[in-house]
């Protein structure tokens, strides 16, 4: 079959897929934004979004226990949110290993809140079995209730053969775990690549960006100039999603083309397999032409997925409940704000002020609900009771 018939057919699975009905927590309708057009009137308002059912689509359990898992829970329980954990780190297989403990453990008695991603062990990745281990891995996985496989920025920035050359995301070699997940009508979420800012200096990084890197020197590729560049981590990925057309890829970050919403329109007008979360990446939807994003995100309605990168790790030593609990408190307003509503907003961080999105409200239903269900089959639904 060709990589066209094979897009086209991946198409049609996307466009017969039955409109996700919302549960009986779903708002009621609301007054046009002002300022917007009319067929664009259908809005909610912020009270309404945090009355739906949403899933939050990119956010990290490590660890959570005693009287604080029931804390954590109740803040999902009061804004109506899933959260889809993903495991990550495949260099860090003991640390990976807490966080799909921790899902599995929850799962069962949190359902309605929480699913879940797992990933396959990367420590090994020069020994001769790590293949077949990694395929069991993402096995034992599927068998546990994982709706999704994690590949982390360490393929591309980090990983390395016995000749000291880096592991891209399009070597063959990963080609069997592609073809797994596929067969098992589960998605790849992949976080391959990083900010443009990146590999820029510092001084010249958006706040959001800056504070990251400054933290963390090991990933700040522009300190380290042998990991391969920016573009050639965007290629990799990109040949991905052309040599595996009918493997249902969810892009972390806003597929790592944060900062120009035109590139990412290209992805995905080239890539019909090809969705994108928002985690930790709607400052920079912020600091773009308000109508041109607003614009993007309606003609992309049905590939773009709401998440956070919120994270809950009570292995931290610097760990803190109810900052966590502040800080969910104040992601989620701030973004039922920017998307929902036409009002100026400054958030933390230090972005703005700036105007609200105001989208229309079978736009919101499908980045902050929808979407996810239909990318993350199995996903389940939102417990609105």
């Amino acid at each position: 079959m060709s990589s066209q018939s094979s897009m086209s057919r991946f198409v049609v699975k996307i466009i017969l897929l039955a409109p996700l009905a919302l549960s009986a927590c779903s708002a009621g309708e609301s007054q046009p934004a002002a300022g917007e057009a009319a067929s664009f009137a259908q809005t909610m308002t912020v009270a309404e979004l945090k009355k739906m059912p949403k899933i939050d689509a990119h956010a990290h359990v490590i660890g959570v226990e005693g009287g604080d898992e029931a804390a954590f829970f109740e803040v999902l329980k009061r804004h109506k949110i899933k959260w889809l954990t993903i495991a990550t780190i495949g260099t860090n297989w003991d640390g990976m290993q807490k966080e799909i403990d921790t899902a599995v453990r929850l799962l069962p008695r949190h359902s309605g809140f929480l699913a879940w991603s797992t990933s396959f062990n990367l420590e090994n990745w020069n020994e001769q079995d790590w293949l077949r281990q990694a395929l069991k891995q993402i096995e034992d996985g599927f068998d546990r209730g994982a709706v999704a496989v994690k590949v982390w920025k360490e393929i591309g920035m980090v990983l390395k053969d016995p000749d000291s050359s880096y592991v891209m995301i399009d070597d063959p070699r990963f080609d069997p775990i592609f073809k797994l997940i596929e067969t098992r009508n589960k998605t790849l979420i992949a976080h391959i690549g990083e900010p443009r800012s990146c590999w820029l200096p510092l001084e010249e990084m958006t706040d959001n960006d800056r504070a990251y890197f400054a933290g963390h020197p090991q990933y700040h590729a522009y300190l380290h100039p042998e990991i391969p560049g920016y573009w050639e981590q965007i290629n990799a990925r990109d040949r991905v999603l052309a040599a595996h057309p009918d493997l249902r890829v969810v892009g972390a970050h806003l597929g790592s083309l944060e900062w120009d919403v035109d590139s990412l329109a290209r992805r995905l007008e080239l890539y019909p397999n090809f969705a994108v979360d928002m985690g930790a990446r709607i400052c920079h939807l912020q600091v773009q032409d308000r109508r041109k994003v607003r614009d993007f995100i309606i003609k992309y309605q049905d590939r773009l997925l709401y998440g956070t990168d919120l994270l809950v790790d009570a292995y931290d030593k610097q760990y803190d409940l109810p900052a966590l609990l502040s800080k969910m408190e104040l992601t989620y307003d701030a973004d039922y704000r920017y998307f929902a509503t036409g009002q100026q907003i400054t958030v933390p961080g230090g972005n703005g002020p700036f105007h609200g999105l105001a989208l229309p409200r079978e736009v919101l239903v499908k980045i902050f609900y929808e979407n996810a269900r239909r990318w993350f089959p199995g996903i389940g639904i939102t417990d609105c009771s």
